[in-house]
């Protein structure tokens, strides 16, 4: 199927002009209302002040939108009961006429359909604690796997069994590249305490391992992790703490699947008295500055 493209990105299409992709489980199920749209709107126009177009996605009623109006956006951070999409669900939501916000593994497939080779988010999905008994790992790690999309996030999110996120990512064949230094970073924190498994310092080089994996007839995209700005960053050993209370009470209160990261997220934020959410916003808008260099660097690519 074809997507619908908004002016902005079907001109930005016709152009070849650099695009980057945006998901919307950040806005209907990441913040609350009104810091939701707002902190959507200035990732947009960061990627613009970049030198980019941003490309947010969603499904509404029963469209696949690549890029979004203010007034879509708007409307999608006010409504209540918005569907949390991955692969699994993607069709049976656009198949009914649903509305639903894109994760990481969701966002892959649309910005794939649409052409698009980067995608800016917070921190991707992985191996939930506890996962050799629960089996809860994300989708978006076997995305990463087979869908042509370069990733940039913050790591694996602080609250997920980081060793194991990394060795899925190994299975699935996914390049896993951290940006400028040796840590693989954890979301909030620049150091998880692992090393990466690649490391390249600009933007250039991430696109043109980008464009050499399809020059090679390699499936799959990137995870290019890149590390919160320092000022911004909580330690690792302030979270650790705050994270397992939050875990303890998922479990006790049986909260499973893809109930637990709202949960958790919505947790930190409280116990870190909205310290979380400000270096939730402010990775993303650094990531979002990268994906454009990305992107534009890839357009050069191609046209070169």
């Amino acid at each position: 199927m074809t997507p619908e493209l908004s002016p902005e990105v079907a001109a930005a299409r016709r152009d070849g002009r650099p695009i980057v992709a945006l998901e919307t489980t950040i806005v209907t199920h990441g913040m609350p209302f009104p810091r939701n749209v707002e902190t959507a709107r200035t990732v947009e126009r960061t990627i613009r002040d970049a030198g980019a177009v941003p490309a947010s996605i969603a499904v509404i009623d029963g469209t696949l939108h690549v890029g979004l109006s203010d007034a879509q956006l708007d409307g999608l951070a006010r409504t209540e009961g918005v569907a949390k999409l991955s692969r699994a669900d993607l069709a049976v939501c656009l198949a009914t006429g649903g509305t639903g916000a894109t994760t990481v593994a969701a966002t892959m497939i649309a910005a794939n359909l649409a052409g698009i080779d980067v995608f800016a988010t917070g921190g991707i999905g992985g191996v939930h604690r506890g996962a050799e008994e629960t089996f809860d790992i994300s989708a978006d790690l076997a995305e990463l796997g087979q869908t042509p999309v370069s990733v940039v996030a913050a790591g694996a999110k602080a609250i997920l069994d980081i060793p194991k996120t990394l060795e899925v990512l190994e299975t699935h064949g996914v390049p896993v590249i951290a940006v400028g230094q040796d840590s693989f970073p954890a979301f909030w924190s620049r150091v998880s305490g692992l090393r990466a498994p690649l490391r390249l310092d600009d933007p250039a080089g991430i696109a043109r391992a980008h464009v050499m994996r399809g020059r090679i007839g390699l499936s799959g995209g990137q995870l290019v992790a890149n590390p919160i700005p320092e000022a911004d960053e909580i330690p690792a050993e302030d979270l650790a703490p705050v994270i397992a209370t939050a875990q303890d009470e998922a479990r006790a209160q049986g909260i499973l699947g893809k109930d637990v990261t709202p949960f958790l997220l919505q947790r930190i934020f409280e116990l870190t008295e909205g310290r979380s959410l400000e270096a939730n916003i402010a990775l993303v808008l650094n990531n979002a500055r990268l994906a454009a260099g990305i992107a534009q660097q890839i357009s050069a690519l191609r046209r070169g």
